[in-house]
């Protein structure tokens, strides 16, 4: 599995077609929340199979803080490590930045997950996009 920062539109548009599949297609997200005014400033992230794309991500600022965003996985690759591969690479890539501070909004369902790698929830439960979510904060 190979973790890519989205450097060329076809890049960028595998991420944005496995987000598409996950949140909108799979979840029922609206898919004017789930594309937003924000995708030109993120840095986006793509998981490829021997040139498949297979997962996404990506990430924005905010101060000294990364903010991580639309984690997702292709419902084939699931429980294959394809999620705790992306989230490695942001965490690297922004280390490499001079970033240690990792914020993110976490589907309930995914928060083992998240926690496996180090997150904390902070939050009480919210809604989003009519999915209940809790923040969870990172320092590495």
């Amino acid at each position: 599995m190979d973790i890519l920062i989205a450097e060329t539109k076809e890049q960028s548009n595998d991420a944005l077609a496995v987000r598409y599949k996950v949140f909108v297609e799979e979840q029922n997200v609206p898919e004017e929340e789930e594309i937003d005014q924000y995708e030109e400033d993120a840095i986006h992230f793509v998981a490829y199979d021997g040139g498949t794309p297979a997962g996404a991500g990506r990430i924005r600022i905010q101060d000294q803080t990364v903010k991580v965003e639309r984690i997702c996985v292709l419902n084939a690759y699931r429980g294959k490590k394809v999620g705790q591969a992306i989230m490695k690479k942001i965490e690297e890539t922004s280390k490499e930045r001079g970033f240690n501070q990792f914020l993110l909004n976490a589907q309930t369902h995914a928060v083992p997950f998240y926690k496996r790698i180090g997150y904390q929830v902070t939050s009480g439960e919210f809604m989003d996009a009519g999915i209940p979510h809790v923040q969870m904060k990172k320092r590495i």
